[in-house]
């Protein structure tokens, strides 16, 4: 069973999903990440895993100033080389940006940039698997897949220095 909540945040309606084992997509509900919510879900109620009542309560605080890392179990699927690249981005502090090359460099893929590119855009734990973080390698904001604009929110919520 897949279950779903609705967090309501000063960047818009975010859609978090979840089974059993963990989080599996955390995603905006405007611009091309939004949350496929069909009729094979179900919403939380008292009967769903604790950790989708925690995530919302984490996924607030974290928007009301009041949380910088996250503890909840994940369950998101991908690729060996996708899973180093988003365990690397749980790595990259509060408030603070990385470029995709480092990124590259950080998992001992120097010269997979592009690569780390797309990982980082397969990304469907949004805030939790922090991909907002990774900026050009000039500082400046490059694709988010809830949008440029949600990018710069978040990046400022944390007072992480970005070019525009």
């Amino acid at each position: 069973m897949i279950y779903y909540d609705i967090l309501t945040s000063q960047c818009g309606d975010i859609a978090i999903l979840g089974n059993e084992q963990g989080i599996i997509e955390v995603a905006f509900q405007q611009g091309k990440a939004s949350a496929d919510i069909g009729s094979n879900v179900e919403k939380v109620n008292q009967c769903s895993p604790v950790h989708m009542v925690e995530a919302k309560q984490q996924l607030d605080q974290y928007f009301k100033g009041n949380r910088e890392n996250f503890d909840l179990p994940l369950a998101q699927t991908g690729t060996n080389f996708q899973s180093s690249v988003w365990t690397e981005l749980t790595n990259i502090p509060f408030g603070k940006t990385i470029s995709y090359g480092e990124l590259a460099r950080r998992i001992n893929k120097p010269a997979a940039v592009r690569a780390v590119g797309t990982a980082n855009g397969a990304n469907k734990l949004a805030i939790i698997v922090p991909c907002h973080r990774v900026i050009g390698a000039n500082q400046k904001l490059t694709g988010y897949a809830g949008g440029m604009g949600i990018k710069a929110k978040l990046l400022m919520l944390e007072g992480a220095q970005f070019k525009v």
